[in-house]
Parts: structure tokens; C-alpha cells; sequence
């Protein structure tokens, strides 16, 4: 059991300059694909293997990635990782069973299922691990690979999934805009033949920067960015080498450090067009943002005031990953906001512990009704997710006296050493 802790002491300004990490949200899925290059769905002898080897560059030391990188391992794949660097060579891949532990590492290790039955036409796993959110649709992965012509069966939490016939063409609705399921979707079709249009697809920047990787490695992918996806399969697959986006979470984050301080910061190597909603709810809170060409520089030296209602929705709306962040900030604001979540059932799990800190928030279904509070104090806390763990963090930096931050393996999912990237900027932060 991890006994690591963050100890803050509250009260210091961040100010400073801190650089972004590459998004968590779109390694992921980019280390699944990998396993594509250099093969073929159909699973049968005499795949080309050549120019199986992929490097992809600005990619975080996240344990997440490093899950990502021991299933690739388990999968057959060679995987090397420096510093931002990580390499796979996917010419030897054949496996087709991803471990139960390895499953229940991380949450979205669920993308490895398209990419495994595109890679070898079969694939056993278990549900996936990772942060109790409550039940994310799993369901609409399945039903769409069903669609695409997947054999499944279910068995004691085992899925057991084969390649079949898959359709010239497949014309799939999601009845929501799942990342998870339009990634899979994607994985799966870009190898073979035929043509898949996902509607309703996921908008997400990170589905985008997905298909800009498979693209540079030689699928037919169009309408990325927008909620019609069309994918038309090819033989074969190239590796490439490729830049992940920059992490719009990690840096929304860093600029509710900056708001709940009364500081000023400058976030580079970000893509603010991708930030757009984050940007107004922290100028809506009265903070001065500034936004460049790869930066965004963001003052808060007025007090800070609450917000009307943040609803969190699916992209371009307000992203649920920064919702526990804006409740930190806003627990130390003046006046009354409301929060509405409608991603996630379990996206409030911050709040009993930011209620330990002295806040005053009611949170009851997918509403939560923030009160903002004059001072915050340094307590005892637990993560529980990654992002509420993230806003344990922030409020800390907010508050009097020493916070104890435990339960930090959840942080480290999405944040490469938040405590170094931090106490670069003014805070006083240790891990221990």
C-alpha cells in the first residue's frame, strides 16, 4: 500500500511560469494505437512487419502511461521510455489477453480492446479498473463493436471478443458522445476494409490529436473535431513519429492554483483554443486571462467572486475533469454558485473533504451548491479520484496552515510531480 503524502503549507501566491505536459487524455489512446502499426486485423500468417516502430514525443511520467506501457509489454510490443520520450516497436505483437491486474490499473485501459481486435482479430479482458466515477457506458462500446461485426461474450466480468464479418458499411449513432467509444471505434476500424461513420461522435481534442496520429501513421480518417466521424479501413498501418497535444486539465488546474492565491501565471505549451469554456469560468470569477498563440497568462489579484452555474457537458462545453478544481476555488469565493455535473454520477467526491477544510458546499445528485467562505484551513485529507485529488491540492494552496494530502497515487495518474511543478512557482510543498 502507497504511504507517500503531499504536505502544503498554505498561504503563498503562486506566481511564476510553468510549462504544460502532454495530455494525459490523449497518450492514452495513442499508446493503444500503437499496436496497430506493422499488422492487420485479420490475424492470419504473413503481416508485413515492417515499420512497426512508432516514437511519441511530450509524453508525461504519468503511472497511467507507465499502466500503458506494461500492457503494450504484456501485448508483445518492445517499449522504451526516455525522459518525454516513449518508442514502440509493435512488430512482435501477438497477444491477445490483457491481465486482470493490468485491467484494473487504470480506468481507460478499456481503449486497448479496439486496438487488440484490430491488431489480431480476438481479445479477453476484464472490465477496467481505475477511478470509481460510477458506471461509465461501457455498453456503448460493445454495441457499436457488435455492429462492426465483433463477436462477444460475457462472462463473470470477462469479455471475450472475436473479430467477424465486418460490414462494407457500418453507420453507427452513439446515444451520447463517449470518448471511450469513439476512440474504440476508431482503433478498430482503421485497419481492414469498409467504411465506419460514427455519429455523434465525441468532439473531444484528444479524439482529434488520436486521429492526427493514425493519420501520419497512413488511415483514411475525416471529420475529426466535428460530431460526424468517418473512418475507411486500410491494409496496413505505418509507424511515425508524433507530438501529443498539450494537457488543457493540467493546465486549468495550475490556473485554479493561481486564482485561489491571488496570483499570476503564465501556463506555456498550451493550446488555448482548446480552453475556450475553462477561460470564461475563470474570467467570469473575476480573474484577468490572457490568451497567445501557445500560452495563457492568467492574473488574479482581485478577490475572487462566485459564478452564476458551471454545468459540466461534453465537448466544446465544460469539461467535467476541471470541475472539482473550479468547486476548490470557488469554496473560497464570494458569493454562492451551483455546480451541475452531467458526466459523471460520482464527480462530487471532493467535497466531504473540502468540507474538512472549512468550506461550505451541499452537494446532493448532480447539483452542488458552493458557498463561498472568507478562509480556508489546512487539514487532514484523502483523494479519492484523480481530480478531486487535484482540487485537494489547489485548496490547499488557498488555505491557513499545513494540509496533509494522502491517497496521492490518485494524483499521480494525471499530473507529473504536481509538488515539483508547484514549488517552482511559490508553494510550499512537499512530498513525503
Amino acid at each position: 500500500m502507497e504511504s507517500s503524502k503531499l504536505l502544503i503549507e498554505g498561504g503563498r501566491k503562486i506566481e511564476g511560469e510553468i510549462q504544460i505536459h502532454g495530455a494525459k487524455n490523449s497518450v492514452l489512446p495513442i499508446l493503444a494505437a500503437t499496436l496497430l502499426c506493422g499488422g492487420a486485423n485479420s490475424g492470419k500468417a504473413g503481416i508485413s512487419r515492417t515499420c512497426a516502430a512508432s516514437t511519441v514525443h511530450n509524453c508525461a511520467s504519468l503511472s497511467d502511461a507507465f499502466a500503458a506501457m506494461r500492457i503494450l509489454r504484456s501485448l508483445g510490443c518492445d517499449v522504451t521510455h526516455e525522459g518525454s520520450t516513449v518508442t514502440v516497436n509493435s512488430a512482435n505483437a501477438e497477444g491477445d489477453i490483457v491481465s486482470d491486474g493490468l485491467m484494473h490499473e487504470m480506468r481507460s485501459s478499456i481503449v486497448f480492446l479496439g486496438a487488440i481486435l484490430g491488431r489480431v482479430g480476438r481479445c479477453r479482458l476484464s472490465f477496467p479498473g481505475g477511478c470509481e466515477l460510477g458506471p461509465r457506458p461501457i455498453d456503448l462500446h460493445l454495441e457499436a463493436l457488435r455492429r462492426l461485426g465483433v463477436k462477444i461474450t460475457e462472462d463473470h466480468g470477462i469479455l471475450d471478443c472475436t473479430a467477424g464479418a465486418r460490414p462494407l458499411n457500418a453507420d453507427i449513432t452513439l446515444s451520447l458522445p463517449s470518448v471511450g467509444a469513439t476512440e474504440n471505434i476508431m482503433l478498430y476500424s482503421a485497419l481492414g476494409t469498409g467504411e465506419t461513420v460514427i455519429r455523434n461522435a465525441a468532439r473531444e481534442p484528444e479524439i482529434s490529436d488520436l486521429a492526427g496520429y493514425l493519420i501520419k501513421c497512413g488511415a483514411e480518417i475525416s471529420g475529426q473535431g466535428t460530431s460526424t466521424l468517418v473512418i475507411n479501413g486500410v491494409p496496413e498501418l505505418h509507424g511515425c513519429e508524433y507530438f501529443v497535444m498539450p494537457d488543457r486539465i493540467e493546465a486549468a488546474t495550475y490556473m485554479g492554483a493561481a486564482a485561489i492565491t491571488n496570483g499570476e501565471l503564465m501556463l506555456r505549451g498550451v493550446r488555448p483554443s482548446d480552453m475556450y469554456s475553462c477561460m470564461s469560468v475563470f474570467s467570469e470569477m473575476g480573474c484577468g486571462v490572457y490568451p497567445y498563440d501557445d500560452k495563457i497568462f492568467i492574473s488574479a489579484r482581485k478577490p475572487i467572486t462566485a459564478v452564476r452555474t458551471v454545468r459540466t457537458m461534453p465537448y466544446p462545453g465544460f469539461p467535467t475533469d476541471c470541475q472539482p478544481i473550479v468547486m476548490a476555488v470557488l469554496a473560497k469565493s464570494r458569493g454562492t454558485s451551483v455546480i451541475v455535473e452531467n458526466i459523471f454520477e460520482n464527480r462530487f467526491m471532493a467535497a466531504p473533504e473540502l468540507r474538512r477544510m472549512g468550506t461550505n458546499i451541499k452537494a446532493e445528485g448532480k447539483v452542488a451548491v458552493v458557498e463561498g467562505v472568507n478562509k480556508l484551513y489546512g487539514a487532514p485529507v484523502r483523494a479519492y479520484d484523480l481530480r478531486a485529488g487535484a482540487a485537494l491540492v489547489v485548496a490547499a494552496l488557498g488555505a491557513e496552515g499545513q494540509t496533509q494530502v494522502s491517497n496521492i497515487h490518485y494524483i499521480d495518474r494525471g499530473y507529473e510531480s504536481i509538488e515539483t511543478a508547484l514549488s517552482s512557482v511559490g508553494a510550499d510543498i512537499r512530498r513525503i
